[in-house]
């Protein structure tokens, strides 16, 4: 597999990356063993801690440096990619306070004695992560784990290996012993090994349904404990009582941020026959104002997508949809440039017929759907293979919590787009994967629940 950063801006080669050839991945697994045997007996909790908020504390010193990286690997817009960077940190930080609470014994109630439950490590956690956040994607795995005592091998996407080198010499700077952490540039072959090795103990993938699918049935073969986070079709529903001003404000971010390349992003926007016209006008206005250009430039607002193969598969989804009858409102033309560019798209009149009705685009693409009424809206958006998140727009909080309740999906925003923070639980259903990163229940995701009960 080569691994290149290939700057998606000038599609220009600017480093290649050497495969981890398998006695380096021997290597990994013996010390991150050797590793997680040692915190079994001398937990080290307060070392690991301090490891993380030193983690934290470089990112925060050097933003603009790991923020470059980024650009230069996937293409994201240097304010994104500094945002990133910065949330990383706040992760970090967050699981290095949090894990002394989080780990302390669970009382339980029953007539047999006394019980609690333990959580405990179990052992090396195998994470495949995908390129649309390099640096955020790893973190809200690696953190709680590595304060569990779960040491981890990451085999990241190919098309950004310079963020995922940048990663490995973030934790040796930041103290973290040889084991903890370990990135390998690796084969999808060598990955299964690696889930079929008797020293590891859970894997977990952020990626496509098909990434996904391959991973769960080659953990499961081997009995192997597996989280899933996959891709969305989410839809912002627009209610009768929404305040459009609000509306406004959260386009077109809810739609473009990452240049469309978000899971979490609003694809699907669901607005009442009433309002469809005002929503399309708004909505073709905030894309108007979008500005391509140079991810490094602070004028640019749309960066390029993150390789030439995407930039295809959203052209050919363009295509496809419009071939089964969907409408252009706005966009859909070239943009004469080397770099991987795609023209915000406003897609209508889409129905179950056409081969996108249930796809994902992963691009600066909106679909919009009319919907009679509030019944209607929520049907659409449960007829869906997916289930990652949603927008409900409302100013009745009670009536949105309702329809959100309604709604198939692990995360529901009113009034706002999609949110990452550290103690909010990320996670879908369906399609969309199973598990959940981030906050209590992101820390217990690989731990051993451990019954402990002394008998009256």
């Amino acid at each position: 597999m080569a691994y290149k950063t290939i700057y998606p801006y000038t599609n220009e080669v600017l480093k290649s990356y050497d495969d981890t050839t398998d006695q380096e991945i021997e290597t990994a697994l013996d010390q991150g063993h050797a590793l997680y045997k040692k915190w079994r007996q001398e937990d080290q909790l307060q070392e690991r801690k301090q490891h993380l908020l030193k983690l934290s504390q470089i990112l925060l010193d050097n933003v603009d440096h790991y923020a470059e990286v980024l650009t230069k690997d996937m293409g994201k817009l240097l304010s994104e990619a500094k945002d990133e960077v910065k949330l990383t940190a706040k992760i970090a930080h967050y699981y290095a306070e949090k894990a002394e609470d989080f780990l302390q014994p669970t009382p339980l109630e029953t007539n047999a004695g006394d019980a609690y439950y333990l959580k405990q490590a179990t052992g090396i956690i195998m994470a495949v992560e995908p390129w649309n956040f390099p640096y955020y994607q790893v973190i809200r795995v690696f953190a709680p784990n590595y304060m569990v005592g779960n040491p981890m091998i990451l085999k990241h996407a190919s098309i950004c290996p310079g963020s995922a080198q940048a990663f490995e010499d973030l934790t040796k700077e930041a103290g973290i012993p040889e084991g903890g952490f370990t990135n390998i540039f690796a084969s999808y072959d060598q990955v299964n090994e690696i889930i079929a090795d008797d020293r590891v103990s859970g894997v977990c993938l952020t990626g496509s349904e098909r990434g996904g699918s391959e991973v769960a049935q080659q953990a499961g073969k081997e009995l192997k404990k597996s989280t899933l986070e996959l891709g969305g079709n989410d839809p912002f529903i627009v209610l009768e009582d929404a305040d459009w001003g609000k509306v406004e404000d959260l386009l077109p971010s809810a739609r473009l941020s990452n240049a469309g390349q978000v899971c979490t992003s609003s694809k699907r926007f669901i607005v009442l026959e009433k309002d469809y016209d005002k929503f399309i006008d708004l909505l073709q206005k905030s894309f108007e104002e979008v500005v391509w250009g140079d991810p490094m430039d602070e004028k640019t607002t749309l960066a390029p997508l993150s390789s030439a193969k995407a930039k295809e598969d959203v052209l050919d989804q363009i295509k496809t949809a419009v071939d089964h009858g969907a409408k252009v409102v706005y966009g859909n033309e070239s943009i004469d440039h080397p770099g991987n560019f795609v023209q915000q798209t406003i897609l209508t009149d889409i129905d179950k017929d056409n081969p996108i009705y249930n796809q994902e685009i992963f691009g600066p693409v909106a679909i919009v759907h009319k919907v009679k009424d509030e019944a209607e809206a929520i049907e659409l958006a449960n007829d869906s293979s997916y289930g990652l998140g949603n927008t409900i727009m409302s100013e009745d909080t009670d009536h949105a919590k309702e329809v959100a309740s309604q709604i198939e999906t692990g995360m529901s925003f009113i009034n706002s787009s999609w949110v990452s923070l550290p103690e909010l639980p990320f996670g879908g259903v369906k399609n969309s994967g199973y598990g959940r990163e981030l906050s209590e229940l992101g820390f217990d995701a690989f731990v051993n629940e451990h019954l402990v009960l002394v008998a009256n």
